[in-house]
């Protein structure tokens, strides 16, 4: 993605004024970004090729388009969307659609070296500081004579905008990150969704009193625990503070970030143990079967759970810490499209990825599967809509702030190589405190200069 000087400017935005036909209540921020990818033609290495329409290949004809995805073949929904996506495409305009589809890890851990090889004309990225900074080291094509977009509203589009205010992405779906629990467990136990933090630990420790660990939890996806200090973060010190933080802006060994670290420690013991050997899919199946009564993550959560259990799932906002800040912050990160620079034909990469955007492609991937995702385009169609999609509908509209996730607000090397790693050190040795956040602050002093 395209990158800003880090210690300059960011990227933040306003969700659209109408979304998907719901209204909206109020003016919400963001700073954007995400994760990034790894060895030498890892992604075509890794992929499972399919093609969709007629042909031999994207080379093969004028038009025709090679599609990097982070959804591996059979991985569920999220995969069976974007082959429909693609799928669409083929039959609409008489081209073949290539896809390489990738696991979701080996996408985002593969990014940067699969850029600078050979790669997929159009490839699934996120917005805002991770996709500027591709945009910066020239890795991703300028799209900006894609723009506007029918359905897609300003806010989308300063999302899409790297520094030099051209556009390099387009949009496709958002989703909030919130604490997810079964709506019969919860029901069985008398318990209801907790408003305050006082309401929460009463929570916690009733569900412990029954034997059931009260939050799932994972940290072998070492991106995982980031939700629980961006939360934590928000509640604690506020949007401004946190957005701050990602900038290189406040210290990372500051008593306010200590201070969250301290009230993450308090928490731990409320979370699934040995959490550095589990995946999120693994903490999420914990949660469907009862063994755990909650668990922090983005509403992708039902890909973790049997279909059974999907339509039993409900959630709620993190209960404030402070009631000077509240509890109207949190992460909900935009999903889309990039052209890679290396394309071999970026003219079809951008006839695709214009049509990507669309409200035919977002109905035909909400036609294919049901996935929690709220769709970009105004224009696409809500009636398949669950009632998770509706509810994230509500809560993103009734939130003043959002932020795009740790490792999408901040630099890549800092947030891959450094913040990860610290995170799961913390989880490791909860009581060094000092030294971890000392740790990270010298290397993102060296990082972010």
């Amino acid at each position: 993605m395209a990158r800003p000087d880090p210690r300059e400017s960011r990227f933040s935005s306003t969700l659209p004024a109408s979304v998907n036909g719901f209204g909206r209540r109020s003016l919400l921020r963001g700073a954007l970004g995400v994760g990034a990818l790894g060895a030498t033609g890892m992604l075509s290495a890794c992929g499972d090729d399919s093609t969709s329409g007629s042909g031999s290949g994207a080379s093969a004809k004028a038009g025709n388009v090679k599609f990097g995805i982070n959804e591996a073949k059979g991985s569920g929904p999220a995969n069976e969307r974007l082959q429909a996506m693609a799928d669409a495409y083929a039959k609409k305009a008489g081209v073949t659609v290539s896809v390489n589809a990738v696991d979701h890890n080996t996408f985002q851990e593969s990014i940067t070296t699969y850029l600078q090889g050979s790669p997929d004309d159009v490839f699934t990225w996120f917005a805002g500081y991770r996709m500027a900074q591709f945009a910066e080291g020239g890795q991703i094509a300028d799209i900006s004579d894609v723009w506007p977009l029918d359905g897609i509203g300003d806010a989308f589009k300063k999302a899409s905008t790297a520094a030099d205010g051209k556009q390099y992405f387009v949009p496709v779906s958002y989703y909030p990150w919130a604490v997810f629990h079964r709506k019969s467990v919860f029901e069985k136990n008398g318990w209801t969704q907790p408003k305050t933090m006082d309401d929460l630990t009463a929570l916690m420790k009733e569900m412990q009193g029954k034997k059931m660990t009260p939050f799932a939890f994972a940290a072998k996806d070492a991106w995982a625990p980031m939700g629980t200090f961006d939360i934590l973060n928000m509640r604690l010190n506020g949007y401004d503070f946190h957005m701050a933080l990602t900038k290189g802006e406040k210290a990372w060994d500051s008593p306010e970030v200590k201070n969250v670290f301290a009230t993450w420690k308090t928490l731990l013991p409320y979370h699934q143990e040995n959490s550095l050997g589990r995946t999120w899919q693994e903490a999420a199946t914990s949660m469907a079967k009862g063994d755990c009564g909650m668990y922090l993550l983005g509403t992708f959560v039902v890909d973790g759970v049997p279909k059974e259990a999907q339509e039993d799932l409900d959630f709620f906002t993190f209960p404030e810490l402070d009631a000077s800040i509240g509890s109207d912050a949190l992460d909900a990160p935009i999903d889309g499209f990039c052209v890679a620079s290396g394309a071999q034909d970026e003219e079809a990469g951008k006839a695709y990825i214009k049509w990507l955007a669309s409200a035919e492609a977002a109905d035909a991937a909400n036609n294919a599967a049901s996935a929690p995702f709220i769709a970009a385009n105004t224009a696409a169609s809500t009636a398949k809509y669950g009632e998770l999609q509706k509810k994230s509908v509500e809560v993103v509209q009734n939130a003043k702030s959002i932020a795009q996730f740790l490792d999408r607000d901040t630099n890549a090397d800092l947030a891959n190589t450094v913040i990860t790693a610290s995170l799961q050190d913390f989880i490791k040795k909860p009581d060094d405190i000092d030294g971890i956040t000392a740790s990270i602050q010298q290397q993102a002093k060296s990082i972010l200069g």
